[in-house]
């Protein structure tokens, strides 16, 4: 593995499962970076800033990997989050490189119901 799938996969070890929000985005993140999630303001500051409490400030939260998708300057992680006393929440964040570096990222959250119409499961 080489190249951008392999610098992904590190950012989302280092992200989602070792936790380890500032060193994820130190690694992989350019000053440049571009928020699309409504919530959190642009540059890498202000993001490991918002996600650094729900990373390592819970300690019983999972971010379980599920999928990586990598394709040209797009990167995909399908993720499985658990927090005690809420219910699941599957994730899918989708970044843009520019120069080797995450210049954007965009998310799209859905919680897991308790009840599905059907018995696929969603992870």
């Amino acid at each position: 593995m080489t190249g951008r799938r392999a610098d992904f996969e590190r950012f989302c070890d280092l992200f989602y499962t070792r936790k380890r929000v500032a060193d994820a985005f130190a690694f992989l993140v350019s000053d440049e970076y571009r928020q699309h999630n409504p919530n959190i303001p642009d540059g890498p500051a202000a993001a490991v800033a918002a996600l650094t409490p729900k990373f390592d400030g819970s300690p019983d939260a999972r971010f379980e990997i599920q999928r990586i998708l990598v394709d040209g300057d797009l990167a995909m992680v399908h993720v499985k989050a658990s927090r005690p006393g809420a219910p699941d929440a599957a994730v899918a964040d989708i970044y843009r490189f520019e120069d080797g570096r995450i210049v954007e990222h965009w998310d799209v959250l859905q919680q897991v119901p308790a009840h599905a119409a059907h018995d696929h499961p969603m992870f």
